[in-house]
């Protein structure tokens, strides 16, 4: 279990939240902990959250002497539910908060979940493996515009429409039930429609994953949710760091940083998104695509 990914903009973020001793810290997105590492050593105190049984397991292994002595606490909970969570451990004087909205390297890497293309394995893809809905199930049972307005909306391909009917088509005659099974129906309705480059598959593959992904997990609603309840629960001059790593999260946490600001509710530190050093990006190439965005909120008159 070492193969959770290293954190991205690490550095960024812990000079973003500007961490102090004995202060309280949400990691919203906990993955392999390596942000909530970054806080423990500067003296911070961590409520980290996720919904991934096996990240759960990872940090609990790994931090047992800051669990045990109170430094963190863990919480198997969706960060749409933040609010809620704060209350049950008692996390009332919140300094800053950490939403880092990128798979693991772990997630990506383990062929059973079913995240990448590029790994043979069962269409899943559920973040929290008490979801009742896998990716499979949606290639089972939605329409064909229901497939193209998934693809379309969260993973903005622009030949949703074949590739749902290339689907629609292929499940008549045999299951899609493998992550192989849904490449190899892409690559082929690709390939009849004369676009052949390797380039252009594994393009259309990674946004046709992201979109399942995305739907799945209901991911985009959960941000838009979740961020104003984050903002509420920081105490005066408590700030709010958020790693995206897509244009459509992107999109939603620009736009509730600058509702925010217009509701005099703090202000935005970071006029244009942080993005990773080449040299962060040679080391993790996964880092390249991030962008972090940090709100400072103020009091409410």
């Amino acid at each position: 279990m070492n193969s959770f990914h290293e954190p991205v903009l690490l550095q960024e973020v812990l000079d973003g939240l500007r961490v102090r001793p004995e202060e309280e810290y949400i990691d919203a997105t906990l993955g392999g902990g390596g942000h909530t590492s970054g806080i423990l050593k500067l003296g911070g105190v961590v409520l980290g959250l996720d919904v991934d049984d096996e990240a759960l397991k990872y940090v609990e292994k790994r931090f047992k002497k800051q669990i045990s002595n109170s430094k963190l606490t863990l919480a198997k909970r969706n960060f749409r539910d933040i609010d809620k969570i704060v209350l049950e451990k008692n996390f009332v004087e919140v300094a800053g908060i950490i939403f880092d909205l990128g798979l693991s390297s772990h997630q990506i890497n383990s062929p059973k979940r079913g995240f990448s293309f590029q790994k043979e394995g069962p269409l899943d893809m559920r973040m929290d493996q008490d979801l009742g809905v896998r990716a499979l199930d949606l290639i089972k049972i939605l329409s064909k515009g229901e497939l193209n307005e998934i693809f379309t909306k969260f993973g903005e391909e622009s030949h949703a429409w074949i590739i749902s009917n290339a689907i629609v088509r292929a499940r008549d005659l045999k299951e899609i039930k493998t992550t192989k099974n849904l490449v190899y129906v892409v690559k082929n309705e690709l390939r009849r429609k004369g676009l052949k480059t390797r380039e252009a598959e594994a393009n259309c593959n990674r946004k046709i994953f992201q979109a399942l992904r995305i739907a799945v997990n209901d991911e985009l609603k959960t941000l838009d949710e979740a961020l104003p309840k984050a903002l509420q629960l920081l105490k005066k001059d408590g700030k709010l760091c958020v790693i995206s790593f897509h244009s459509l999260e992107d999109r939603i946490v620009k736009k509730k940083f600058l509702e925010f600001e217009d509701k005099k509710m703090g202000k935005i530190i970071t006029k244009k998104p942080i993005i990773p050093t080449q040299k962060e990006i040679r080391g993790n190439s996964r880092s390249g695509s991030a962008k972090l965005r940090i709100f400072e909120k103020i009091n409410i008159v």
